[in-house]
């Protein structure tokens, strides 16, 4: 094994190419996605359900259970299963619409993503299978019994896993080389007794000639030679054979419609894509799948009846050339792969000494690396429609996303999970890019370029916000996820930055800042009113929704975000300055135009007036409504909009200030100048290295009282993080009267007892990690800045005296604490489910969730939204090299 080999394959691949040809980027749900709904009304959930997935063909992407492809989703590897029970095979991951669950679509399976590789020359999955009958409509019915008022029923609470009648089905892939795939399925039955399964390993060509573009003789073609060959043939790729190590049989049929069964009208095939699952399930053994074993869709058929206890592994390899022993040497590669991974992640992992929290870190990698998906939209050819299928309905012409024509993507992107969110989101992926940079920082730099192409940024400059709504509202995040990828990247090569890379973001992110200027400032006061930003069910009203009657927002999380956007383009103008001065003149523009913001949110209504963000009595940031009357009022929610104003911070470095001296004349000239924007910026002198400059909305006074009210436990500090709203209005709800009617925010920890912005929408209370990061990113900046002698209490009225970064450190490790061991060996994330907590076939396994219990960390939401979530991996790494720190000043020798 060559030292770093995994280290060596990334050096030498920068694309999704050569080694990251091929990958997990099949989506877990491709049915119920906007991309596949050609329906007049939009209803995306119901054009293509989960059962008619089974016969439907999709128009732009396929899905799977440890789903593998080319980067271009062209040839498609998954599993299928059968436990001789179902109605149907499991081919893919079920869960509830939004409609069909009292919280909102959701995954209702058990499944973990345990390890990958960047290059995915190894990956492991493991999917847990009942071998009762799958409660399909156990879980529809008792669901839809479900108000606001009670959790969701889950998996686990139908009892299909309390006897342990189920299979572990381990998943894993390694390359044994770029276009060398070996497969490895092993079933573990943990049940009692002995137990038939039948594992369908699969392969199949996406469909790209049934939609007019392709001539018939492009269609490309599987054959089958006996029991253990699978000939592939595509035009794009050349030939491949896929080896079975000993299947029962090969089936073939077509990935094309069953018209019959989902319309009834005449098929354009005799073998259409569930002919296989009719097969197996049906027994139609003559009728359903090809007799002459060629097709578009192939699967190998294995049978074992598994005795209780035990385990069966059955053996795969998918390669570009004929072998005439393919399983000779197979476990000898399989382990070299997971030897190179493991050593792959020592180094990344040389910092963490805990076991538990490297078995925790190197899973959420895995999440986020199994996440990558092949995405795939043509928003003018789905508006259109395909000259092969008939005409859609006019009004889509008119209907969602109808003003991006100008969208294509076909590209891996990095995805908040593969089933519940199986698109791409800007803001997530602005988060999911710092983690992603310790373990591939050519990956994460391409994917936040990705969103700022042309052919996907939209023509005036803005990000597309997701598939459902692409003109909808995200917080401006990318210009920090750019600094962050950028300083990871750096450390990683030994304090060499990619300026290349920040200055082609930097051009694209000028045109987005301009949007948000131009869009969201519409009284020129430097006060914005994003709307929905993210933050779903915090406030009083709908905020991506007109207010009632007729007043105007402004919001403080809007204005906080771009005051932090503001300072983000200060600081990467600044560092490539370093390198091109004419920079510098950038470096200015954006140091004044925070300024401006800066005291804009002071007073809105200019030096004379008395409206303000800012409110003295509670010493807190609300939002501020006007209405028609003249009248402005505060909306005292005390949430995490009033936090966000945290987030704009920034230090200027004398060192760096000397570099520039058209940026420093500038900067001094401001002060000596503007004492209206000079009293905004803290400055504190260093000896030795001379005055740093503070930029922060928040200073002296205004941020300890923010800090007190955030690190309060009987308000924001929860055990496990900062919530999202205080609970404060457990006791003392917030209520706002309108045309005789009553508006009333709660305090709510858990699942969304609203439906302001939709059935799983919540931000009245959990704990989010974006923003819990954001909160620890910039508590570290306000300490770079004042040093060890400032302090601040924590938690509040505790009397305890700590630095900030104390507190940043240990808000982090009560973040981590969601899914580390406690003293009692339980996980907090688990909640109250004993077989989770305490089986140990369960209980080492990782699940991140979207968001968590403000009081006791239950995982809420989406429950493998390794995406943001994914960002404990990097509190462990910056609290487990704290530690390191600390323990080497314990063990300096006394000085005499």
């Amino acid at each position: 094994m060559a030292h770093g080999a995994e280290k060596v394959r990334l050096s030498l691949q920068k694309e999704n190419k050569g080694w990251k040809k091929w990958g997990p980027y099949l989506s877990e749900r491709q049915w119920g996605t906007v991309r596949e709904d050609y329906s007049g009304n939009g209803d995306a959930w119901n054009y293509i359900t989960h059962e008619m997935a089974l016969s439907k063909t999709y128009r732009w992407g396929e899905d799977g259970i440890g789903g593998f492809s080319d980067n271009k989703q062209h040839i498609c590897l998954s599993f299928a299963f059968w436990n001789h029970r179902d109605k149907f095979l499991k081919e893919r991951i079920f869960g509830l619409t939004n409609r069909e669950s009292n919280h909102g679509e959701d995954v209702k399976e058990m499944y973990y993503y345990l390890d990958s590789t960047p290059t995915h020359s190894y990956t492991k999955m493991l999917y847990k299978y009942p071998q009762q009958q799958f409660p399909y409509d156990k879980l529809r019915q008792e669901n839809g019994k479900r108000g606001k008022e009670d959790p969701e029923y889950e998996i686990m609470d139908t009892g299909v896993f309390d006897n342990n009648e189920y299979f572990d089905i381990f998943i894993e892939h390694a390359k044994a080389d770029e276009e060398d795939i070996m497969m490895k399925v092993t079933v573990h039955n943990r049940g009692p007794k002995d137990a038939p399964i039948t594992v369908l390993p699969t392969i199949m060509f996406r469909n790209t000639w049934s939609w007019g573009y392709e001539a018939f003789n492009y269609k490309p073609m599987m054959n089958g030679i006996s029991n253990r060959l699978v000939e592939v043939t595509h035009r794009k790729h050349g030939k491949y054979n896929l080896y079975l190590d000993n299947a029962d049989e090969l089936l073939f049929c077509e990935n094309e419609s069953n018209l019959k069964k989902l319309y009834g009208t005449a098929n354009n095939t005799a073998y259409p894509k569930d002919g296989i699952n009719d097969y197996i399930v049906s027994g139609r053994k003559t009728t359903t799948v090809n007799p002459n074993s060629i097709g578009t869709k192939a699967s190998g058929r294995f049978t074992k009846t598994i005795k209780a206890g035990e385990s069966v592994v059955f053996r795969m390899r998918y390669v570009n050339h004929s072998i005439s022993e393919p399983f000779g040497g197979f476990e000898d590669l399989f382990n070299k792969r997971i030897r190179e991974a493991d050593e792959f992640y020592d180094d990344i992992q040389k910092d963490v000494a805990d076991a538990d929290l490297r078995s925790i870190q190197r899973q959420a990698y895995a999440g986020m690396l199994w996440s990558k998906q092949f995405y795939y939209y043509n928003v003018y050819e789905w508006l259109k429609g395909d000259p092969a299928q008939p005409e859609p309905n006019q009004g889509r012409k008119w209907g969602r996303n109808s003003g991006w024509k100008h969208l294509y993507s076909a590209n891996i992107i990095s995805m908040p999970d593969k089933w519940e969110y199986p698109w791409f989101a800007a803001w997530d992926l602005a988060f999911h890019c710092v983690p992603l940079a310790r373990v591939d920082a050519d990956f994460a730099k391409r994917q936040l370029e990705i969103l700022l192409r042309e052919y996907y940024m939209h023509p005036n400059g803005q990000i597309p916000a997701y598939e459902w709504n692409f003109s909808d509202v995200n917080p401006p995040v990318h210009g920090w996820a750019t600094w962050k990828v950028y300083e990871i990247d750096r450390e990683q090569n030994n304090g060499v930055g990619d300026i290349e890379f920040l200055e082609k973001i930097f051009h694209k992110l000028l045109l987005n800042f301009t949007w948000w200027v131009n869009q969201k400032d519409d009284t020129g006061n430097n006060i914005f009113s994003g709307g929905f930003l993210g933050l779903d069910n915090i406030g009083v009203f709908d905020r991506s929704t007109p207010m009632p009657f007729g007043g105007k927002l402004q919001q403080a999380d809007a204005t906080g975000w771009m005051a932090m956007y503001t300072l983000n383009m200060l600081r990467i103008s600044v560092e490539i300055a370093l390198a091109h001065p004419v920079y510098q003149d950038m470096a200015s523009k954006f140091f004044e135009h925070f300024l401006h913001i800066a005291g804009a949110m002071e007073s809105i209504g200019g030096k004379n007036s008395s409206i303000s963000l800012w409110d003295e009595e509670d010493q807190f940031y609300y939002d501020v409504i006007h209405i028609p009357n003249g009248q402005s009022i505060l909306l005292k929610v005390r949430s995490i909009v009033g936090l966000i104003p945290l987030f704009a911070v920034e230090i200027l470095d004398p060192t760096n200030l000397d570099k520039m001296p058209v940026f420093k004349r500038r900067v001094e000239w401001v002060l000596a100048n503007r004492p209206d924007l000079a009293r905004l910026i803290s400055r504190w002198f260093e000896s030795g290295k001379g005055e740093n400059r503070l930029l922060s909305i928040l200073r002296g006074h205004r941020m300890k009282m923010i800090m007190k009210r955030m690190l309060d436990e009987n308000e924001f500090l929860s055990d496990y993080g900062v919530r999202a709203l205080s609970k404060y209005h457990k006791d003392n709800p917030y209520k706002f009267y309108i045309n005789g009617e009553v508006l009333q925010v709660d305090y709510t920890p858990g699942e969304a007892l609203t439906d302001i912005m939709g059935g799983n929408s919540n931000w009245r209370g959990p704990i989010w990690f974006p923003l819990n990061y954001l909160i620890f990113d910039s508590l570290m900046k306000f300490h770079a800045y004042y040093g060890e002698d400032f302090q601040i209490e924590y938690p509040t009225n505790s009397g305890n005296l700590v630095t900030i970064k104390d507190a940043a450190m240990a808000i982090a490790n009560r973040l981590i604490d969601i899914f580390k061991k406690d003293a009692e060996g339980r996980r907090a994330f688990n909640g109250d489910d004993e077989k989770m907590q305490t089986d140990p076939n369960f209980s080492d396994h990782i699940l991140f969730y979207e968001y968590f219990h403000g009081d006791n960390g239950r995982g809420c939401g989406a429950n493998h939204q390794t995406g943001w979530t994914g960002l404990v991996a990097e509190l462990i790494l910056k609290t487990s090299q704290e530690k390191m720190k600390e323990s080497a000043k314990e063990e300096l020798p006394l000085s005499k």
